[in-house]
């Protein structure tokens, strides 16, 4: 069973993806912990609720477009096609992020006519919205291609430069979200362009480019099923801090975005590890119609998230206080009862994930979409009644109900445990139908 593990590009792989995520895990801990010194949880919740929609327009306008491109490379023959689906991705993504930005600019007015305040801070969000989709895009695509070093190098670099630059800013300006913002901003234009150089998709010129496929049309039907589905993840992971904004206020914000970022950070960087490990390989095997060992790699890979869950909610019920007292400033410690509550959601969020791969394996985006679906209800249901009835502790606490019925909905649409391809089963599908003909 741990045979397919000792493909050596398999453990490289491994290494750099576990170094990526460690280190920006680091620096986004070390991060928060001075910035929750310097500002005060008010101003946090403002720069929570930008980076909210900095997110949204990311998920929604840009990373469908990213995704397909992810799981297409396999795909590709030569280095012509990987240089023609990455021009294809990269235009569809810029259009979509010029959509994303004018309909910020918009939201921007709209907020300012409703409650007569300066709306300004939409403009850096809407630069950060550009430079964290070109980061994406370039990330993301290097490990479509298992180019795991150059991405896990791209992504520490932004996310040590990110949380330095925004305190520098902070010491200097004073306690603003603007300097935050503008901290953030600054990084991502020096990381994107030192790796947008080293690493930049070329073509080789000394072959012929034979490209035979028309990528625009499969990066949009892997795509379009992805964009509500973002925006039901969006609405899943970040929503409950726009209810708490409107239900109480933004220092409530403040409290709650930062002790979900640093449960949710633990547990999702764990999380990605395993995925960019197993992901790329459990594609390939699909491509290549090879069953057997891509339901193996997909076992593993369950096995460890379910491992991964276990061990990570019993450590946070064990040391929270620990947690709050070494990641947050003392103004934030009150929120340390939300920490177990969000540690089991973000576990079954993790297992989700995990269980619904078969169906981007298999190009099933639209199955997908009904899973997300399912999770986005039952979080718009139950967020608002658990904010009302108990307050901050009850968002932590709807954690674990939404990411529940997603995970298991996914589980139920995706069968993880039938090993039997996509390829197959139309086979024997086709097999029994003849069968029955003859009979």
């Amino acid at each position: 069973m741990f045979g397919l593990l000792k493909e050596k590009r398999l453990f490289g792989d491994a290494f750099w993806a576990l170094f990526g995520q460690v280190m920006s895990a680091c620096a986004l801990l070390a991060g928060t912990r001075v910035l929750t010194e310097l500002v005060t949880p008010d101003i946090y919740g403002q720069v929570a609720l930008l980076n909210g929609f900095v997110a949204l327009g990311v998920a929604l306008f840009s990373y469908p477009f990213i995704c397909a491109g992810m799981r297409i490379l396999p795909e590709c023959l030569n280095k012509g096609e990987r240089a023609a689906l990455y021009g294809v991705v990269a235009r569809l993504t810029a259009r979509a992020t010029a959509l994303a930005i004018g309909l910020l600019a918009l939201g921007g007015l709209a907020y300012r006519y409703v409650s007569h305040s300066d709306a300004w801070l939409f403009v850096p969000a809407g630069v950060l919205l550009i430079v964290t989709v070109r980061r994406e895009l370039g990330i993301q695509l290097l490990i479509g291609e298992r180019k795991q070093r150059g991405a896990s190098l791209w992504q520490t670099s932004d996310s040590i430069l990110r949380p330095l630059l925004a305190i520098l800013l902070v010491v200097w300006g004073g306690q603003k979200a603007e300097w935050v913002l503008l901290g953030y901003i600054a990084a991502s234009v020096i990381s994107n362009t030192l790796w947008s150089l080293v690493l930049g998709v070329k073509p080789d010129k000394n072959r012929p480019l034979i490209i035979i496929r028309n990528f625009r049309a499969e990066v949009w039907a892997y795509a379009l099923p992805l964009i509500p589905m973002e925006l039901i993840f969006w609405v899943n992971g970040l929503g409950d801090r726009y209810i708490i904004g409107y239900l109480m206020t933004a220092a409530e914000v403040g409290l709650y975005a930062a002790t979900y970022m640093i449960i949710n950070e633990a547990f999702n960087r764990s999380a990605m590890v395993l995925l960019r490990i197993f992901q790329p390989v459990y594609f390939q095997y699909c491509c290549q119609n090879r069953s057997k060992e891509g339901f193996r790699i997909l076992w593993i890979w369950i096995g460890c998230v379910v491992a991964l869950g276990i061990v990570g909610v019993s450590l946070v019920l064990v040391s929270k206080d620990w947690v709050a007292s070494m990641a947050l400033a003392k103004s934030y410690h009150s929120a340390v009862e939300l920490m177990p509550a969000i540690a089991v959601g973000c576990a079954l969020h993790a297992l989700g994930t995990v269980a619904a791969q078969p169906l981007l394996a298999h190009k099933r985006t639209r199955v997908l979409l009904l899973g997300r679906v399912c999770g986005a209800v039952t979080a718009a249901i139950s967020i608002p009644l658990m904010v009302q009835a108990f307050g901050l502790l009850g968002a932590a606490m709807a954690n674990p109900i939404y990411f529940g019925v997603e995970a298991l909905v996914l589980a139920m649409l995706a069968k993880p445990w039938r090993s039997v391809g996509i390829e197959d089963k139309a086979g024997i599908a086709q097999a029994e139908e003849e069968a029955s003909v003859t009979a």
